[in-house]
């Protein structure tokens, strides 16, 4: 079967995008996601994602992973398929929309290039020795760490991520650097398996653990650097509970295509 493909990148986390509103892609398993996914045999990226309709919402967004398993939310993800659904004319300026994890507000810039993507509220961080642990839509480790530009992500976080503790559902491991005026971030992401380029839920996680970690409260706004690109992190933390997380970046379409599966 032909399918007709879109390829895009939010900060260096790429995606492959199918309008899937007629149904005509059909999951028959890991092999035909992990095939595309492959950047040697296939379109090569993070993760897939289709499009589909929702009677109530603007369109519903599933996701797999690299490894072509169902994934959790992706929050970079997340504000591409809103820059494919304007390129697709099924939104304009804002919009509402279905993701795993429930539903979620966006807002997009009349290019269409740059996305302020609503994430769900926390309401507990927990801990893991000197690491902090929580889900925003994806579960994430936070390690604060020194020299980051040096540090051997893939090893470490692999080490963590396969740990007794972690091993069988998996965790996305971050460290974070403090540089002053912004958040330096390196993440090796299950379901990929390796380090990207960056990584939604995950710089999410961080800034709202940082925020706890220095007590800050009232409305945040917090930069953050990452392989692939520059993205900010704004919300609201009364020293309980983390409102309003929006998740802010640039989206762009890469090229698009038409491949046998």
């Amino acid at each position: 079967m032909k399918i007709h493909f879109f390829k895009y990148q939010g900060a260096g986390n790429d995606f492959i995008l199918i309008d899937n509103r007629d149904q005509s892609f059909k999951y028959t398993g890991n092999n035909t996601v992990l095939q595309l996914c492959n950047r040697r045999f296939g379109i090569g990226a993070d993760g897939l994602m289709l499009l589909q309709n929702h009677e109530d919402y603007d369109f519903e967004m599933l996701y797999f992973n690299a490894d072509g398993n169902l994934g959790s939310m992706c929050g970079n993800g997340g504000r591409c398929i809103v820059a494919f659904a304007k390129h697709l004319g099924i939104i304009d300026t804002e919009t509402n929309f279905l993701a795993v994890d429930g539903p979620h507000y966006a807002k997009i810039s009349e290019k269409g290039d740059w996305v302020d993507l609503q994430m769900i509220d926390i309401d507990h961080i927990g801990n893991d020795g000197t690491a902090y642990v929580l889900n925003t839509g994806s579960p994430h480790y936070v390690q604060q760490v020194s020299r980051l530009e040096a540090l051997d992500v893939y090893k470490e976080g692999k080490a963590i991520r396969n740990n007794s503790t972690y091993k069988a559902e998996g965790i996305n491991v971050n460290f974070v650097e403090d540089q002053g005026d912004h958040l330096f971030v390196r993440t090796f992401e299950r379901g990929v398996e390796d380090e990207t380029y960056a990584c939604g839920t995950g710089v999410t996680a961080v800034a709202l653990s940082m925020a706890q970690h220095k007590h800050q409260q009232g409305h945040i706004k917090t930069p953050v650097k990452v392989l692939g690109g520059d993205l900010r992190i704004e919300f609201d933390y009364d020293g309980t509970q983390f409102r309003n997380v929006f998740l802010c970046g640039p989206a762009a379409q890469v090229f698009q295509g038409d491949t046998e599966v």
